[in-house]
């Protein structure tokens, strides 16, 4: 069995053979090559039915060939697999697998919406602060500090600390104690709501712990 990115397609009656559809492309001007079958069970769902993927795959690909025996050589299948606890729908985590492309476009969205309930994601590659969905526009700067706290989590880094760090290679500017503690109250000041993810350690310097509200995006 073909599994492929495929057009849509619809099912229309084929007026020689009445009780048999046949595939019409859309759009005209392309024939149909194939079909992608997407096949939505998990191995306890099948197993409780008293077979395995396997068998069903195997039972599918016998199937294909019976009907049409020159098909046989040209038939593949593929298992998709996730992590285990991902949850959502068996057919979604199979067409996403697959690249299906609506499914792909739908998973974007989905992503998008439910960032709004993650609080702080950190998109490591972009460098940017998401809060609740929406971009914090922070500096290059408040990026590399919040960033390197994050990298260093649960340990407390001295303001001297940070300015060999974020300003180790800066030739127009020389920062000091409180060149950190500005940028410190201004990206705080950006994620309104979630200010503690920075925890001012009274003359040590500034920390940062493992936060439910917090997602590093690499």
């Amino acid at each position: 069995m073909s599994i492929a990115v495929l057009s849509d397609y619809r099912a229309v009656t084929n007026t020689q053979a009445p009780n048999a559809p046949i595939i019409t492309a859309v759009p005209t001007q392309t024939e149909a090559r194939g079909f992608a079958l997407y096949v939505g069970i998990d191995e306890t769902t099948a197993a409780a039915a008293g077979v395995s993927l396997a068998q069903l795959v195997q039972a599918l690909r016998e199937t294909v060939a019976n009907l049409v025996p020159a098909a046989q050589q040209e038939t593949y299948a593929a298992v998709a697999l996730a992590p285990k606890g991902i949850g959502g729908k068996n057919i979604d985590v199979v067409r996403t697998a697959l690249h299906d492309p609506r499914s792909l476009n739908r998973l974007v969205e989905d992503n998008k919406n439910d960032s709004a309930a993650k609080g702080i994601v950190i998109d490591v590659t972009r460098h940017r602060v998401f809060t609740d969905g929406t971009n914090a526009d922070f500096t290059f700067k408040e990026f590399e500090l919040l960033n390197y706290l994050i990298q260093n989590e649960g340990e407390t880094i001295t303001r001297r600390e940070l300015i060999d760090a974020v300003w180790a290679d800066d030739t127009e500017e020389t920062p000091n104690d409180r060149t950190i503690d500005v940028h410190v109250r201004r990206l705080r000041a950006k994620i309104a709501g979630y200010e503690d993810i920075i925890r001012t350690v009274r003359g040590g310097g500034y920390r940062f712990d493992r936060h439910p509200d917090v997602l590093v995006e690499a």
